[in-house]
């Protein structure tokens, strides 16, 4: 268990001491915030290493007639936390949890042990050395996260979870808010290139018009993310073939058979697929060259019906759990927040969820709603004013650079800078175009969580990012 030196602990006591005088001259629902937020202090965290920055975990509320709440874990940045931005995660799926991929197995303060003991890791590229991190798990029946009203599960979609995210943020910025003046930003992966845009669409739309709930909301950054059906769905087939994946004759009956910018395929088309996601039952599609993790448990979760892209999420074989560096880390995962003196100090499971925490939900079978493009919202926040960044690890079979490419050129933004590399100390981290609006990155060598296969790079992106910097085009 981690224990904090005596220094920090006096300034942990001080604090607490201002928080108490603070408190006894504001308003009475403020002062409930601060003691709710209190609260929320993880002190006595099993495993945990040593550190000297507070973090906080629980729930907030975002419908209270339904009883539905999402679990949140909260770090301060490392250094300077009252100066540093305040930076919300979001991993995708849909139904997966940002805790426990997010936090645990890519940037996090506190990785999980592969030693299969009760400890966690300290990250030294954890991304609070840049920000403020929050992670949220969404939507409810992810994780931590809870409805009392069961057909709520049924209504998940895009909206609904965007709508969700959005209240979490106006409660949690009341009760911290301390944090409500920082700039925010919004990063993510995967299917958080539908989480992302569409929050950050609901947080334009509503600081146009309420100065009450206005969120200091500067811009977003999306790594490997699900953003357009036919390019995405194309581009995976043309990565398969190129990186050598999959045969000639299959990439031709793919290519002859398939039409992604349909909603349906052909019977030609869906047996071409199902020979085609049968070659990822024997590599990880999420990082071409990593191991695999050999044991009984194949990661496979169910399907979700009406889920993006519309035509692969017909087939068992996209929904397979990635893995990273341990493609068994999700192991040690899951057996951590599922152990009780775990979940009591991250004040988490407080209803008593009949079910086990899992890295994705098991609970979702159906998806209300999802557009088959969120480019047109991305050219909406570009004309918002919004830092827009879009990053990709090469390796990645997933969603791979070559759709990501595809995907971008179909926005047909004006180029200002093309392919140039950027530098880690003094090898190619990868290269970037930079568009009117927007910057993409590829990462050299990650695979579809980039912060787990090249964290240094990951920390150096989002660093660079935050202050609105280019990446070094030359060695350092």
């Amino acid at each position: 268990m981690g224990r904090s030196s005596n220094s920090s602990m006096a300034a942990v006591l001080l604090s607490r001491v201002l928080l108490l005088l603070f408190t006894a001259a504001v308003t009475p629902s403020l002062a409930h915030y601060l003691q709710q937020q209190a609260a929320d202090r993880v002190t006595a965290l099993p495993g945990q290493p040593p550190v000297k920055f507070n973090h906080y975990a629980g729930y907030v509320t975002v419908n209270e007639s339904h009883g539905r709440a999402l679990f949140y874990w909260f770090f301060e940045a490392t250094h300077q936390p009252n100066k540093k931005p305040l930076l919300l995660w979001l991993n995708g799926g849909p139904g997966c949890s940002s805790v426990g991929f997010g936090e645990a197995e890519e940037l996090g303060p506190f990785l999980s042990s592969e030693t299969g003991k009760l400890e966690l890791k300290l990250n030294p590229h954890s991304w609070n050395k840049a920000a403020n991190l929050l992670f949220i798990e969404s939507p409810v029946g992810v994780g931590f996260s809870y409805t009392n009203t069961s057909s709520d599960i049924k209504e998940l979609g895009d909206t609904f979870v965007a709508k969700d995210s959005y209240e979490f943020l106006v409660n949690w910025f009341k009760r911290f808010p301390q944090f409500k003046s920082h700039d925010f930003y919004i990063a993510g992966e995967s299917y958080g290139g539908h989480y992302v845009p569409q929050l950050a669409e609901v947080i334009l739309d509503k600081n146009n018009n309420s100065k009450d709930s206005y969120i200091n909301f500067k811009g977003i950054m999306i790594g490997n993310a699900l953003l357009d059906d036919e390019t995405d769905q194309t581009g995976m087939v043309d990565y398969a073939w190129d990186h050598a994946v999959i045969s000639d004759g299959l990439y031709h009956d793919l290519k002859t058979t398939c039409n992604f910018s349909l909603q349906h395929v052909s019977n030609e088309c869906n047996h071409a697929l199902e020979r085609y996601f049968s070659v990822y039952g024997i590599i990880d599609m999420y990082s071409l060259y990593a191991p695999m993790c050999v044991s009984s448990d194949s990661g496979q979760l169910p399907l979700i019906q009406g889920a993006a892209p519309s035509i692969f999420s017909r087939y068992e074989g996209w929904f397979r759990r990635p893995a990273g560096y341990d493609p068994c880390a999700p192991k040690s995962t899951t057996a951590y927040f599922n152990w009780p003196d775990v979940q009591r100090a991250l004040h988490a499971n407080v209803t008593n969820i009949p079910y086990p925490w899992s890295h994705c939900s098991k609970k979702i079978s159906f998806w209300q709603d999802a557009p088959q493009s969120i480019l047109p919202v991305i050219k909406k926040l570009i004309a918002g004013g919004l830092r827009i960044w879009v990053f990709s690890g090469d390796t990645d079979g997933r969603i791979p650079v070559t759709a990501t490419r595809y995907t971008l050129r179909k926005l047909a933004l004006k180029m200002k800078q093309d392919w140039t590399p950027w530098y880690s100390d003094k090898q190619v981290g990868g290269w970037t175009i930079e568009y009117n609006g927007l910057m993409f990155v590829t990462v050299r060598g990650a695979g579809h969580q980039v912060p787990t296969f090249a964290p240094k790079r990951a920390l150096q992106l989002v660093n660079h990012f935050l202050a609105d910097k280019k990446l070094p085009p030359a060695p350092l």
